[in-house]
């Protein structure tokens, strides 16, 4: 992902805020004629400054949006001279995680960026480095309190799920009884449960839209394929599939190619690679993946840098950075998605 180097700019505020926009949050294309952030507070830029140490901990990489982090991290890091980055292993144990911050923060790093495997049992620790004057940056699975993060980025859920049946919606809008199935993730997630919630409200604006089947998968290949042909046998006839994640949607096409079934659109989720290369190809019924975008932990490292600065972030008035930052979660189909290509991951 070396393209992530060569990408500047601030776009908060705005519909690009997506994958390529948000990537670089907090640096601004002006380092030269560099603009404060308020009446005297700098805002940071690429030029060298105070070397910071930023330690990153995540869950394991099993699966491609997590490896996708990882990768957003390191490059970003890569790109200061002025940056050193301390990442984890990486793990699902919630204890292990947690030992994991805790040598981070025993090697007192100077700002932390954290992922965690789960959000709830991991605010303790956010609050222990909060408390021994390491700010830390909550990434996208949210800590129970405000008080164990500094700031929070991640992704809109909600908004995925809305702008997903949006678009199902404005093209299907002359179809009369139109058929709709969802192919969700894992259940037990609130994350699932806010991308069918917003799904469900954005299919209230279409009178002629039905949701008539409903499939909770694993955000795995074989679940996508297992769940998926339950629906297929289920639903004798479908206008279209909301699928949560890109991942699970290669096993949910097989079982489409399988079934021999083409008479539907499919709508997918994250923005992987393999989605964007069908949507291009455009000879499937994958039509369009809306984001969540993994480009959220480059801008995590430039929120890090900045705070371990102590600068603001160009393009913003204020002297220090936000609390809270949410990504915007866009629509890729075949007219955007030479756009994206490069976002995608594998």
């Amino acid at each position: 992902m070396s393209h992530l180097t060569s990408r500047r700019g601030l776009l908060f505020g705005t519909a690009a805020v997506s994958a390529g926009a948000l990537l670089t949050a907090c640096t601004s294309n002006e380092s030269k004629d560099q603009q404060p952030a308020a009446s005297s507070q700098p805002a940071a830029d690429d030029k060298p400054g105070k070397q910071v140490t930023v330690g990153f901990a995540g869950p394991q990489a099993d699966h491609g949006w997590l490896n996708a982090i990882n990768d957003n991290a390191k490059s970003r890091a890569e790109k200061y001279s002025d940056v050193t980055l301390e990442i984890t292993e990486g793990s699902n144990d919630t204890a292990a995680q947690i030992g994991q911050i805790e040598t981070l923060i025993n090697k007192k790093v100077d700002v932390l960026v954290i992922l965690p495997a789960d959000g709830k049992a991991l605010t303790q620790v956010g609050l222990k480095a909060m408390r021994a004057g390491i700010p830390v940056i909550n990434l996208d699975r949210i800590f129970n309190t405000p008080q164990a993060y500094r700031c929070w980025v991640g992704g809109d859920n909600y908004g995925m799920g809305f702008n997903a049946g949006t678009y199902i919606g404005e093209k299907l809008r002359g179809k009369t009884d139109a058929r709709v199935v969802e192919l969700a993730g894992i259940d037990n997630l609130e994350l699932t449960k806010q991308r069918t919630q917003g799904f469900d409200d954005a299919l209230k604006n279409f009178p002629n839209l039905k949701k008539v089947a409903r499939q909770a998968a694993d955000f795995t290949v074989e679940s996508g394929q297992a769940k998926m042909s339950q629906l297929l046998q289920a639903q004798s006839r479908i206008d279209a599939v909301w699928n949560h994640d890109d991942d699970q949607g290669v096993g949910a096409l097989r079982a489409i190619e399988q079934a021999g079934r083409d008479e539907f659109m499919m709508v997918g989720g994250a923005g992987a690679l393999s989605a964007f290369q069908a949507i291009k190809q455009d000879n499937g019924v994958m039509k369009a993946s809306v984001l969540y975008p993994p480009t959220m932990a480059a801008s995590a490292i430039d929120l890090a840098r900045a705070l371990g600065q102590s600068k603001g972030i160009g393009g913003l008035a204020e002297y220090e950075i936000p609390s809270s930052i949410t990504l915007y979660s866009a629509v890729v189909d075949k007219d955007n998605v030479d756009q994206y290509m490069s976002t995608g991951f594998r």
